[in-house]
């Protein structure tokens, strides 16, 4: 080929990767991720949303309504730090969980992550979505998939998690909520609220059961639209924090950098102190400083496989992961709505 074939043919590729198909996700008001969308595997609709499954920067995508849900990339991060701290906490009670509920999760991955426990017996998963369920069995199996529907410690409930709790008898360990973000007619805002925190403590064991919620974006350096007139405030973070510390005895927050999310992704665990007379600040702090070797240790008594099975979580990720940055533990100070059925608090 001549040299001047070499530079023509050369130019047919730039001007292809200018015209490359592009993923736009909405992260904020004002701020957009762009990427390039590689592939399309799948895009169906079901009763409640929009699913597809794409291959962009950050691998396999799990998009809802065109929001990022899970990545290849990272989807472990956010998996372990929802999971793992709220179960080893359970545990450093001197009662290693033996059940766990799990509202939504449809990824499955969530409930991959419990079923890593050894002394978890049950863990039963409701989700609204059935359809979100079988795609990610089918496109993104690594997540979880058939491993996971196959445990015979998992059971799956297609439904309303809300519903389901507020009807259920029985009583978890922990309880984890994997659901979609407090948006307007969003099909999860209701178990956002104070009046679902308040049941949800009747379904926990006690003593030492725990509750853990996905809490939307925690960026370590709040951007104005996370800190303004509470009008236009786009976080709930800080709603979270609160409408759970009107209920629960102690309120932990955390937070992990989760890329594909476009920055911070928050978490909040709550649970009950063994008496009233106990120091519930001291209480929160030792969990959320303990030396290194207390996590490591749970680890390897807890996870079958031990440390090598996890990509994220360990004892020094833990103290990273609870130490909050002064911006944002500010932010959290300053902000006082607590979310009611009557008046919720809703996310970009």
């Amino acid at each position: 080929m001549s040299d001047e074939n070499k530079k023509g043919g050369s130019d047919i590729e730039d001007q292809r990767a200018k015209t490359a198909f592009i993923f736009k996700d909405d992260i904020a008001p004002g701020l957009r991720y762009e990427m390039e969308l590689i592939k399309i595997f799948t895009s169906s609709e079901s009763e409640f949303q929009k699913v597809e499954v794409i291959e962009t920067y950050f691998g396999k995508t799990l998009i809802t309504d065109g929001k990022t849900q899970s990545a290849e990339l990272d989807e472990f991060a956010y998996h372990e730090s929802l999971v793992h701290p709220s179960l080893f906490r359970c545990a450093s009670t001197g009662n290693p969980p033996k059940s766990v509920f799990i509202g939504g999760g449809g990824e499955l991955a969530t409930a991959r992550e419990v079923l890593r426990h050894k002394s978890v017996e049950r863990c039963v998963m409701v989700d609204i979505d059935g359809k979100v369920i079988d795609v990610c069995k089918q496109y993104l199996p690594e997540w979880g998939g058939e491993a996971v529907v196959s445990d015979d410690r998992f059971e799956l409930i297609i439904g309303d998690a809300h519903k389901w709790m507020m009807e259920t008898e029985e009583k978890f360990d922990v309880i984890i909520l994997d659901i979609s973000d407090p948006i307007e007619a969003g099909p999860g805002i209701m178990l956002y609220t104070k009046e679902f925190y308040e049941h949800a403590l009747t379904r926990l064991n006690m003593p030492g059961g725990v509750f853990v919620t996905q809490s939307g974006t925690a960026d370590s350096v709040p951007p104005p639209h996370a800190l303004g007139d509470r009008v236009t405030d786009t976080s709930c973070y800080g709603p979270i924090h609160n409408t759970l510390r009107a209920v629960f005895d102690c309120v932990v927050p955390y937070s992990t950098n989760i890329p594909s999310f476009g920055g911070d992704w928050g978490f909040t665990m709550a649970f009950q102190a063994s008496s009233a007379e106990d120091d519930k600040t001291l209480i929160e702090n030792e969990w959320k400083f303990p030396q290194p070797e207390v996590i490591d240790t749970l680890i390897e008594q807890q996870i079958e496989g031990g440390a090598a099975k996890l990509g994220l979580y360990d004892g020094i990720s833990h103290l990273s992961m609870f130490a909050l940055t002064k911006k944002l533990r500010e932010m959290l100070k300053n902000d006082t709505r607590v979310m009611t059925r009557d008046n919720p608090v809703f996310m970009y």
